[in-house]
């Protein structure tokens, strides 16, 4: 059975950063069907991530900057990454079943890229409750 994501706050664990050791980053989780649909829609910027879930595919209809987009499997296992601008539509990625977004060109620098695997904990350091 699937994990099942509640709104709220955390962090994003990135493990094997750009110099081998562990990323932490600030994330906001969407797992409700008005939080996805809301997404980064009328933010400026965003400090740290967005994880959305379940979701397959994002736009940027109606954003005000460039993000990056990763698309993560059931495991939290990037299986791609790419940067949109505003006013896009992504393709829905088969296997894909959450998707992190955040500022373009953020990723990179935290080592978010194809075959990494991210973990998502809350305050206290443990995984979002089921």
């Amino acid at each position: 059975m699937g994990r099942r994501w509640r709104d709220g706050r955390g962090r994003l664990v990135v493990e094997g950063g750009p110099d081998g050791s562990a990323v932490t980053v600030p994330l906001e989780i969407a797992a409700s069907y008005r939080a996805r649909t809301k997404g980064l829609l009328g933010r400026d910027a965003i400090d740290g991530a967005l994880l959305l879930s379940p979701a397959n595919s994002v736009h940027t209809f109606r954003m005000r900057f460039p993000i990056d987009v990763a698309y993560l499997d059931r495991r939290l296992t990037v299986i791609a990454v790419c940067t949109m601008p505003p006013g896009r539509l992504g393709l829905p990625r088969l296997r894909a079943r959450h998707v992190l977004e955040a500022e373009a060109g953020a990723m990179a620098g935290w080592g978010v890229r194809a075959g990494v695997r991210v973990e998502a904990v809350d305050g206290q350091g443990r995984p979002p409750a089921p």
